[in-house]
């Protein structure tokens, strides 16, 4: 008998993710569980990296052998393979999709991003001394290169080339003359080791409220899995829990995790942690280089970090110990991957904190409906802030009609009303954030004479119009096709087309052209594509470089800036008459956490509210920073017609270039799930509907139909889910794929 691994691929379709079998290596080395390996596949033998999922005996003769294992830092450790194999099953991606998002890309590239930095170490003096006195075929006649051993001479100590002064074949020269040593050590690249240098250990001193909710918090039994959610008022101060918290847990040798849902909140909360908790912090987020995002991975997987700051996948970080998972702003759709694996970033956090007995902490001042059902209904601890911190109050907020303004002959994307609020707060010295949830200039180029809007080619969805130095251009906000503006409409070929709707290019033109002087920063997607431009961009208005920062959601949330007393929301209707059955939700998320950012100093501020739907419930509950009324209506809502939190729904969505197969396998797909659910999974809770075409029905030259099903997620639900998607293996020319609980529906 010979020792055997079971190996799963990392690259593999769907249905053919299983083990294969294997012989471990013939020079000894060590191979477990966990291991990631280099095997033969196929009848070629390619080479292909998979990994190792049990160790067993059987057979040998007529199995192939591993050819290499991986070094130990691409292993993962029992807890990790476990997180893997959970994520695998949760969201039904394949096992190596799984890992390779446990893994910092880099670890399968045959350069592994590792930085080196070489220092040069001059010879004995004596040595070089002979080489500049000798005047023989070894004298050195170069000047340059005289010139610099004279001052190694006077200065021994290590140098860089650039501190030479000498090219790269001169310094070349002296290394193979035995004058200079070189040695070479690695780098660790972290942009924000510089924040860790002003130390602030004060203590935390919280406010009775405050106290309250952390002495609530504590008291949970520290011997098992426990959960809680950090429900306050914008402003309320529960940052300043989470550090008190952090400062118990860390203190304790345990490690933490601290999510945001942005990466424009980043710099504020890792300044904030890196001040106090110093050089052991790491961040994680996509804006960061690959070395960078390699080199912090490989401190948390040395023992070097105890606390990681980032956005989503920083729920992976493979820190020991683990004692507390937070996530900030807990409500936020960033916490969901629309790729696979398409998991919630609360989920992976839950089955963390199961694992390691840990503490997980949900804070927001608007929860998701899910999380504060569970916490009404005992499975969370219900913690709850009513009052802002340091007696700040509340923004007042008014209500702008719209309406009025058109009916007044302003047809700006700022009312009257709001342009003066501006100017006002200007004068005051003071500043203003102005949100709008559309980019571009124009929304829309449609034709007067037809109707017809100028539409992607690839997509079935309006070009938005983006000014620019080359004239400004047409971009699909989905696939990112361009084109230049047409002047005739495509469809009838009049001359009558016209420019609709405004995003964030359009209100600050108008806004600097009818305030002259007023410093406006926009931020949105268009604006923040360089490396840091989040930070770089945030740090300028916080300096007070602008007077006016106009933005897209990534200004809405979380910021904290003293001198911000003024808050616009320049169209509040935008998501609130979307076709999905969590509008409701996320129009009041939205503006309740850009109404928060004003007045959080001592100075008042206020918040107005642009919409055409003054009387709209959903706006004025927003405005009063009502939760509690809100979730009593919206909860009670849902729990009729049957939406989460009150049943879990999957999607199943199919894509082809193809129409005609598309429908046909769509029809298949339906009798395949009818006759599944009325057979061997009878006994599932499911309502399917569909299958019918999805909100955006051609992506990129794929037509896309879905069915949704009403259901609740169990292993049950997932195994047939799972028998569906590997009975499609043969759909060569569709594509099916599986969503449970998705953003949008």
């Amino acid at each position: 008998m010979a020792t055997t691994a079971s190996v799963r691929l990392l690259d593999v379709p769907f249905h053919l993710d299983r083990p294969f079998t294997y012989l471990l290596p013939g020079d000894g080395t060590p191979v477990g569980v966990g291991s990631v390996v280099r095997i033969p596949f196929g009848r070629s033998d390619r080479s292909v990296f998979g990994i190792v999922t049990a160790i067993g005996e059987g057979d040998g003769t007529s199995l192939k052998t591993i050819r290499e294992v991986m070094p130990d830092r691409c292993s993962l450790s029992g807890e990790m393979f476990g997180l893997a194999l959970f994520l695998s099953d949760y969201t039904l991606c394949t096992l190596g999709e799984a890992v390779r998002t446990l893994l910092p890309p880099t670890l399968f590239s045959a350069r592994q991003n590792v930085r080196t930095e070489r220092t040069y170490t001059p010879a004995a003096p004596e040595a070089i001394e002979e080489k500049l006195n000798d005047a023989g075929r070894g004298k050195i006649r170069s000047a340059e290169v005289r010139a610099a051993l004279e001052r190694l001479l006077s200065d021994r100590s290590p140098k860089q080339a650039e501190q030479l002064g000498l090219s790269s074949a001169q310094i070349k020269t002296l290394v193979d003359r035995g004058l200079l040593f070189v040695s070479e050590r690695e780098v660790i690249r972290n942009p924000y080791a510089e924040l860790s240098r002003d130390r602030d250990a004060s203590p935390i001193v919280l406010s009775r409220a405050q106290t309250a909710a952390y002495e609530k918090i504590l008291s949970l039994p520290q011997d098992k899995p426990r959960a809680a959610l950090l429900h306050g008022v914008t402003g309320s101060g529960k940052t300043k829990v989470m550090l008190k918290l952090l400062d118990g847990i860390l203190a304790g040798g345990k490690t933490a995790i601290v999510m945001v849902p942005e990466i424009a909140l980043t710099p504020q909360t890792v300044g904030i942690f890196c001040r106090r908790y110093g050089e052991r912090v790491a961040v994680i987020h996509s804006s960061l280089g690959a070395g960078e995002r390699f080199d912090a991975w490989r401190r948390i997987a040395a023992g070097e970090v105890d606390l990681v700051i980032g956005t989503r996948s920083a729920v992976f970080a493979p820190l020991p110990r683990l004692g507390m998972i937070v996530i900030d702003e807990e409500h936020e759709h960033t916490y969901k991957s629309e790729s696979d694996p398409k998991y919630h970033a609360r989920d992976v956090a839950a089955y963390r904190c199961g694992v390691n007995n840990a503490l997980l902490l949900l804070a927001s001042a608007t929860p998701s409906l899910e999380s504060y059902t569970k916490a009404k209904n005992g499975q969370y601890t219900l913690v709850e802030l009513n009052e802002r911190y340091g007696g700040a109050r509340l923004p007042e907020t008014e209500i702008v009609d719209m309406r009025d303004e058109l009916r007044h002959g302003n047809t700006s994307p700022i009312s009257d009303r709001l342009a003066a609020a501006v100017r006002e707060t200007v004068e005051r010295g003071e500043q203003a954030i102005l949100f709008l949830n559309r980019r571009g200039y124009n929304t829309s180029l449609q034709c007067r004479a037809c109707g017809e809007p100028i539409v992607c080619p690839r997509c079935s969805i309006s070009l938005t119009f983006h000014t620019g130095r080359d004239g400004g251009k047409l971009l699909c906000h989905s696939c990112g096709y361009r084109a230049r503006p047409p002047r005739v409409c495509p469809s009838c070929e009049a001359d009558a087309l016209s420019y609709l709707g405004f995003g964030t290019q359009k209100a600050e033109a108008e806004l600097t052209a009818s305030l002259s002087g007023c410093r406006v920063m926009r931020m949105d997607a268009d604006t923040t594509t360089g490396k840091q431009a989040y930070d770089k961009m945030l740090e300028a208005f916080r300096r007070g470089d602008a007077d006016v920062l106009l933005g897209t959601q990534m200004v809405a949330k979380g910021h904290d800036f003293p001198r911000v007393t003024l808050v616009g929301v320049l169209s509040a209707d935008s998501s609130l008459y979307v076709n999905d059955f969590r509008a409701s939700e996320r129009t009041f998320c939205l503006l309740t956490q850009v109404i928060g950012r004003a007045g959080r100093a001592e100075r008042p501020g206020r918040a107005l509210i642009q919409t055409f739907s003054p009387g709209n419930e959903i706006l004025s509950l927003a405005c009063r920073q009502d939760y509690p009324a809100f979730y009593a209506a919206e909860s009670a809502l849902r729990k009729e017609t049957v939406f989460p939190p009150f049943c879990d729904i999957a999607v199943l969505l199919l894509s082809s270039e193809d129409e005609q197969a598309l429908f046909q396998a769509a029809n298949d797909l339906r009798d395949r799930l009818l006759s599944l659910a009325e057979g061997d999974y009878h006994d599932l809770p499911l309502t399917v509907f569909g299958p019918f075409e999805a909100q955006v029905y051609k992506v990129n030259d794929r037509f896309r139909l879905r069915m949704i099903l009403k259901c609740r997620n169990s292993p049950r639900l997932r195994a047939l889910l799972r028998e569906l998607m590997v009975s499609f293996a043969d759909e060569r020319k569709v594509i099916l794929s599986v969503d449970i609980n998705p953003l949008s529906v």
